[in-house]
């Protein structure tokens, strides 16, 4: 049937670009889904504020939360853009957490976009990835209404 509703995930990295991509997402009709913590994203900053226990408690209610969510979705899309992490350049960075969320995804039969090309193969789960039968976008949002 038709896709109406998407949920965007992404690594905290990568927030700068949700507001532009929710807007076209809704332009094409879709309801959308923010990624967790969008409001008010948890910083290394802010990890330094919880003790150890309550810092893990905090991933366990994430990854509580990203079950719920996606089981009221009927795709995600995952934004994966270039990330620069001590002082190397990953390729189209998808990290643990959203591919924790794609997992969830795939678990619940729900379509999986990646919106740019697969990470290169210094990332570790790039088998992994593949094995979702991700819908690689390349770019172009406009995929996603065919």
């Amino acid at each position: 049937g038709f896709m109406k509703k998407i949920m965007i995930v992404c690594s905290t990295s990568f927030y700068n670009y949700v507001d532009e991509i929710n807007n076209k997402l809704k332009e094409y009709g879709y309801d959308t889904v923010l990624p967790n913590c969008y409001d008010a994203p948890v910083t290394n900053e802010d990890n330094k504020k919880f003790s150890e226990e309550e810092y893990y408690k905090f991933f366990k209610e994430m990854y509580e939360e990203s079950r719920e969510k996606v089981s009221t979705i009927d795709a995600i899309l995952v934004l994966n853009f270039d990330k620069e992490k001590n002082n190397v350049i990953h390729k189209n960075y998808i990290g643990a957490s959203t591919f924790l969320e794609m997992y969830e995804a795939f678990m619940q039969k729900k379509k999986i976009f990646i919106l740019n090309s697969l990470p290169d193969s210094s990332n570790m789960l790039l088998d992994e990835i593949k094995g979702f039968n991700p819908i690689i976008l390349n770019g172009n949002l406009d995929k996603i209404k065919e």
